[in-house]
């Protein structure tokens, strides 16, 4: 491994790591946003991935969230909130329908350029190369058979939060992972582009940690262990020999 690096399993996140999560939002919100002239895409997409960790946990978390209106709510509500902060505002019919166009092209996605080549090649080398991502179990399955993931990667490690009822940034989803394929936190690293559920979450399980900061958000408060990329050549660099 690289960077001086000796762990022997990787896992990596799914929405916004794996591939880009901006495009179907970009596109799900366009009818109420394009006439905004350099209306702030990235900024409105990292609220409305807040309020839907929030609400989903309000909610009980990705485990409750597969089916039923609660969860239809929730999925509205991000939208409407995230949007209101940028002064777009959506009434529940235009909530509902935002949601509805998100999911029409949530699965129409593909991997950043040279990532899946980078499990494959990680793997060539020996290492483990798992997948951690949370969200519903059937709604986040869609996305990895979406993306050719489940081609890559064995099943026995690709876990989704809402299969164990435990969401990151709990620490408790990390330590579940290394009791299911018998290995250490030690042993592992977690690459993610999220600051709370991500950073935070492997680093209190006792796990390595990779920020691949594409967007190039700011750090949180907290202090914490991580090593910072910012592209997936970064990525590589820190991940390869």
């Amino acid at each position: 491994m690289g960077q001086g690096r000796d762990s022997e399993v990787v896992f990596f996140d799914v929405d916004d790591t794996v591939y880009d999560h901006l495009g179907p939002f970009r596109q799900a919100v366009w009818s109420w946003t394009s006439h905004i002239e350099q209306f702030p895409y990235e900024a409105a997409y990292h609220r409305m991935r807040y309020y839907s960790d929030i609400l989903s946990l309000q909610l009980g978390g990705a485990g409750k969230m597969e089916e039923g209106e609660s969860t239809r709510l929730m999925q509205r509500e991000r939208f409407r909130l995230a949007l209101q902060e940028f002064h777009v505002q959506l009434s529940e019919q235009d909530a509902e329908k935002v949601q509805q166009a998100y999911l029409a092209c949530q699965f129409d996605i593909q991997c950043f350029a040279g990532m899946k080549e980078l499990m494959i090649d990680l793997q060539q080398e020996g290492v483990i190369v798992g997948l951690l991502t949370n969200g519903a179990e059937g709604h986040q399955w869609r996305k990895i058979r979406a993306l050719g993931l489940d081609q890559v990667i064995a099943k026995p490690y690709i876990f989704v939060s809402g299969t164990h009822g435990i969401d990151k940034p709990d620490p408790r989803i990390f330590q579940l992972i290394n009791k299911e394929t018998g290995t250490s936190y030690s042993q592992c690293t977690y690459v993610g582009d999220s600051w709370r559920n991500d950073v935070i979450g492997a680093n209190s399980a006792g796990w390595n940690m990779i920020w691949f900061n594409h967007r190039g958000q700011e750090r949180g408060d907290e202090q914490v262990t991580c090593h910072e990329v910012n592209s997936v050549t970064e990525l590589r660099a820190a991940l390869l020999s």
